[in-house]
């Protein structure tokens, strides 16, 4: 019986090392698409006004991006690939003076074996706070 089990064990240890089993191998993360934006919508509001809904027009827009206006990610609705919207605080714009909005497109995880891409962020564009 003791004969037995040590076979058993033998074959099954040597099949467990055959299989070749390894560390599975991490890819670094790619750059993501990167966004860009064409223009805003409103291009400017009159400082100390209320919030307003900001549309940005662009290129290469992912489903999750974010739009950064003064570097603060808003809540943002992706309309299409080429437009995403947000409302934007009537606080955001209390002082005079040039914001710039951006879009990111947030990285993607690879999982297990790595991969995935970077988050992008699009040049900026200027909006004007009157």
């Amino acid at each position: 019986m003791k004969i037995a089990q040590l076979i058993i064990l033998t074959g099954l240890l040597t099949l467990g090392l055959a299989c070749g089993y390894s560390k599975p191998a991490t890819t670094p993360a790619q750059a993501g698409t990167m966004p860009s934006i064409s223009g805003l919508n409103p291009a400017s509001q009159l400082s100390g006004g209320s919030a307003f809904l900001l549309t940005v027009n662009g290129t290469n827009f992912a489903a999750d991006a974010v739009i950064n206006f003064n570097g603060i990610a808003q809540t943002t609705k992706y309309v299409s690939s080429t437009q995403l919207t947000a409302t934007v605080s009537g606080s955001a714009i209390m002082n005079a003076g040039t914001v710039p909005v951006t879009v990111t497109n947030p990285g993607t995880s690879g999982g297990a074996y790595g991969g995935g891409t970077l988050p992008e962020t699009s040049a900026p564009m200027n909006f004007t706070v009157m």
